[in-house]
Parts: C-alpha cells; sequence; structure tokens
C-alpha cells in the first residue's frame, strides 16, 4: 500500500484516479518542455519534494498546490484532472467528476467541468456542513469567482472583508486575494462556483 501525503480528500473520493491524471500530466508537460524538476519547483513555488511525491502519483495535493503548478504549465487544473472540456462537446459522466476537497463533517468541494488551456475557467459544486471552512491564499492577479447560492447561508471572506450571501442570491468576488468561505449556520450549506483566471 502506498503512502500518501497531505491528503484532504477521503471516503467519497476518487483520490487514485486523480493522483495519476496530476501524475500522467506533469510526466508528459515535463518532457515536452525539457523542464526539470528544480526548474518547475522555482517555477511553480511549489517544493521539488511535493513536485516528485506528485510525479509517482503517492500525493493528493492541496487544491491550492494544483493551482500553482497548473499556472507555472500554463494549462488549467481541470486539465491536470481530466475534467476539462475536449473540442465540440465532452461530457463528463458523474462517476468522472472528481472531489478535491472533503471536510471534517462531509462537505465536499467537486470540480464539474474546466476549460483548457493557459485562460482558466471552472464549474465548482461545494458542499459545507454547519462549521466548516475553506480557506485559500489567493489566486493569481485578475481572478475573479462568481458565487450562486442553492441552500443555506455562505459566509465569504475576501482580503478580511465579510460577506453574508442568502439562499438565492449571487455575487461576483475578485479572489486574487486571501479569501475563504464558511458555512457559519446550522443548516447544510451548498452553492456552485465558477473560478475565472484570465490571461492579460
Amino acid at each position: 500500500m502506498t503512502n500518501k501525503v497531505n491528503i484532504l480528500t477521503e471516503t467519497g473520493a476518487d483520490v487514485q484516479s486523480v493522483s495519476e491524471a496530476v501524475a500522467l500530466r506533469i510526466k508528459a508537460w515535463r518532457k515536452a518542455q525539457k523542464l526539470t524538476l528544480d526548474a518547475l519547483s522555482n517555477r511553480a513555488g511549489v517544493s521539488k519534494g511535493m513536485l516528485v511525491e506528485l510525479e509517482k502519483g503517492m500525493a493528493n495535493p492541496s487544491i491550492a498546490i494544483l493551482c500553482k503548478v497548473a499556472a507555472a504549465m500554463g494549462v488549467s487544473v481541470a486539465e491536470m484532472v481530466d475534467v476539462a472540456s475536449k473540442p465540440n462537446v465532452h461530457v463528463i459522466d458523474e462517476a468522472n467528476i472528481p472531489v478535491l476537497w472533503q471536510g471534517e463533517k462531509g462537505g465536499s468541494a467537486r470540480l464539474l467541468a474546466g476549460s483548457r488551456g493557459p485562460d482558466m475557467v471552472e464549474l465548482w459544486r461545494w458542499l459545507l456542513q454547519p462549521g466548516e471552512r475553506f480557506a485559500s491564499p489567493g489566486h493569481p492577479q485578475g481572478t475573479f469567482e462568481l458565487f450562486h447560492v442553492e441552500q443555506g447561508t455562505l459566509t465569504l471572506v475576501v482580503d478580511g472583508t465579510r460577506t453574508t450571501l442568502a439562499q438565492g442570491s449571487a455575487a461576483v468576488a475578485r479572489t486574487d486575494a486571501p479569501h475563504e468561505y464558511a458555512n457559519e449556520s446550522s443548516e447544510p450549506l451548498s452553492f456552485t462556483m465558477t473560478v475565472a483566471e484570465l490571461q492579460r
């Protein structure tokens, strides 16, 4: 049995499939670019040790690490975990939609679909149980996210500013600063989110 490092997804997530997809894509990209692990490490701001584990398929990286490596490679996170759209229409069966984060109380973040290439647009579905939260250090300059609350109340904190979104409401937020999604209510929270990270 292989040891996993930095495990954030547990029961309910196809960790092995995600790890294998990420490993294959990093190896193929480095080979095509004739780039060393040291060079990719410097470009991505991720330790060489983590990249070695990723290429071996032995690491289950955080969403933040996936974002850094994808940006350094000029691809989207969706491409790395193989849920990116392909020419014309690419249907992603429910069984193939990866869970990239799972909370301690059963919450989850699923990457439903995403675009290919350096202009990254991703569609996510989040479920946060009461008391659960997810924090991000921030995305590249100019990144923004669109939110729609399906059920419950979302507390969104962006660069220290708190905003409460009620069921049925929507919002646009610049997320190139530290931000956090939280369920501070006593009811389950579900929301869809689109991330747009466009090259300037």
